[in-house]
């Protein structure tokens, strides 16, 4: 039972790790004719303190890759979505006589609702003038009951999402 116990959190762990951050691009744009951006609007987040958190960061990762942010008429233009869900895992405690596994025999189970909030951040780039989307990065988190790591982890997987940002031909 106690291997179930560690088991169970483990592969929650692992696939929350292996949702992380994800990119895409089309590999036909050319990304060096891009100097500038604008935003199509403010991110949409659960409020506006996460909205300007996500400008800021999004706005320090553009500018470190040498882009220029315009109030309008970008040579490409940035949307952003973040929002919170709660991702159940169920853990169950077994009582009785012996312990552990038994398929006969007495004992009780008792099964709990774990619920882990998870944070997902969807960052566009389109053309400007095409409207076509070029480049998406995303990325999902499990958060903090603590608003301040909350902030850190988003500063961090904006970083890790631009890193490899702008994708080069070839």
């Amino acid at each position: 039972m106690k291997v179930l116990k560690l088991l169970v959190p483990l592969l929650a762990g692992i696939c929350i790790l292996l949702a992380g951050i994800k990119t895409d691009y089309d590999h036909q744009t050319n990304f060096s004719q891009y100097k500038t951006y604008s935003w199509i609007g403010a991110p949409k987040a659960t409020d506006d303190l996460w909205a300007e958190r996500i400008t800021r960061d999004v706005d320090g990762q553009l500018a470190a890759k040498g882009w220029t942010k315009v109030e309008s008429g970008g040579d490409a233009t940035i949307s952003a979505f973040g929002r919170t869900q709660n991702e159940q895992t169920l853990e169950s405690y077994y009582t009785g006589f012996g312990g552990g596994w038994r398929w006969r025999g007495f004992g009780d189970v008792t099964t709990y609702v774990e619920n882990t909030p998870v944070g997902t951040l969807v960052v566009d780039v389109f053309d400007g003038n095409s409207k076509r989307l070029i480049w998406r990065g995303s990325s999902t988190e499990t958060l903090s009951t603590k608003p301040d790591k909350n902030e850190k982890k988003l500063e961090k997987a904006v970083e890790d999402m631009f890193k490899k940002f702008p994708p080069t031909q070839g």
